[in-house]
């Protein structure tokens, strides 16, 4: 891939691939015009880092946040196509190509943008790299679940929360929901594989647990729903599982509107102008004297290293090996539960760890919102780093 170089390339064009290579860089004449009238308004500011914060800052108003979020989609391409390429290499076994990594990372921006804090991430292609190798490899592993299992299978395996998402997805009604949860409760207490191997491989429910299922049903809900009724039910819940776990991946290169349309550029404030630039320009200064990002990188790895043995196999084996937490239990020979509670228990020692350096450090008071980024950060970081350079 050929680098863009200037200003104009870098916020209005976007990666073109053929037979799953890149091919070039296509312009959006939309997007080249509006950036092209910003640099003649300010020709003295050339740096891409001052335009991604000028486009982010706009991306938050509600005004301006479609145009803001076109020319930002254009920025992050190359370091989307990067991460990318190098996610997609990790899965030998997948029937993914580089180009549908791409788009399902790409897909991420408006995660990429509402997570990024200029003032406690260094750039903002550096965040979403890791928001696009974490989509990109949950993606994958929830592809191939969903590729080997029946829809029992994958009833079985679904988790609640998951299953919820999947329903308000495809649009159903609060009421709906909770009926189909019932239900799917209902059919995981009284379906049970006798063969945990073949959990993936389960065959529909004979007749009489279907009846079952239905009487255990309308034993808490009315009216009274039929066994034929509740199979449809978790049918329709199976198939928007796959939906929402395996989305067909959309490109977001094409701008919406046709070329006639009126720039959004246009109708920018004028009078917000300068105070913003102020801003944006004094937001660059603080980041280029302040980036924390490697200095928060080793005070993981530090805080890793003194965790207790088995909490860092268990890391090691969950996001490094991708281990679910039954076979990581039959390994160390210990329960399942227990598992769950020391990945739990080593996520915390990591907050832990990371908001006393933060205070020391930084100076940062912890609120909330800041722990809740920090566990964020924390998930996201664990997912590279084992993938990336496990240790």
């Amino acid at each position: 891939m050929q680098p863009r170089q200037s200003i104009i390339e870098i916020f209005s064009t976007f990666v073109q691939f053929d037979a799953d290579r890149f091919s070039r860089w296509a312009a959006e004449s939309r997007l080249r015009r509006s950036i092209q009238s910003c640099l003649e308004q300010t020709p003295k500011e050339t740096s891409e880092y001052f335009w991604a914060l000028y486009w982010y800052k706009f991306w938050q108003v509600p005004e301006t946040q479609p145009l803001a979020k076109q020319h930002l989609t254009a920025y992050l391409q190359e370091p989307c196509y990067w991460t990318s390429q190098k996610t997609a290499a990790s899965f030998t076994s997948t029937q993914y190509k580089l180009s549908d990594c791409f788009q399902v990372a790409i897909a991420q921006v408006d995660r990429v943008l509402k997570g990024f804090n200029p003032s406690q991430s260094s750039t903002l292609k550096n965040y979403a790299s890791i928001i696009f190798g974490s989509a990109i490899r949950e993606t994958l592993r929830q592809r191939q679940e969903v590729d080997i299992c029946t829809d029992w299978g994958l009833l079985r395996k679904i988790s609640q929360k998951r299953l919820e998402e999947s329903l308000q997805n495809a649009g159903l009604s609060l009421s709906k929901i909770r009926g189909y949860i019932q239900a799917w409760n209902c059919f995981k207490t009284l379906y049970v594989p006798t063969k945990a191997a073949n959990s993936r491989q389960l065959s529909r429910p004979d007749d009489a647990t279907w009846k079952a299922i239905a009487q255990a049903y309308n034993a808490q809900n009315t009216p009274s729903v039929s066994p034929k009724t509740v199979e449809e039910w978790l049918l329709y819940a199976a198939k928007a599982a796959r939906k929402y776990l395996y989305p067909t991946p959309d490109s977001l290169n094409a701008t919406k509107g046709g070329d006639d349309s009126s720039e959004i550029l246009d109708n920018l404030p004028g009078t917000e102008q300068p105070s913003l630039m102020q801003e944006i320009i004094a937001q660059e200064e603080e980041q280029a004297r302040n980036s924390q990002t490697t200095e928060v990188k080793q005070a993981l790895i530090k805080a890793v290293s003194q965790l207790d043995s088995q909490l860092q196999e268990i890391l090691l084996l969950y996001y490094g090996q991708k281990a679910n937490q039954d076979a990581i239990a039959q390994q160390l020979d210990i329960k399942q539960y227990t598992v769950s509670r020391r990945l739990s228990k080593a996520k915390e020692n990591l907050l832990r760890s990371l908001a006393s350096w933060s205070q020391d450090t930084l100076h940062i008071s912890l609120t909330p919102d800041i722990l809740k980024s920090m566990s964020t950060l924390i998930e996201d970081w664990l997912q590279n780093y084992y993938n990336v350079s496990p240790p």
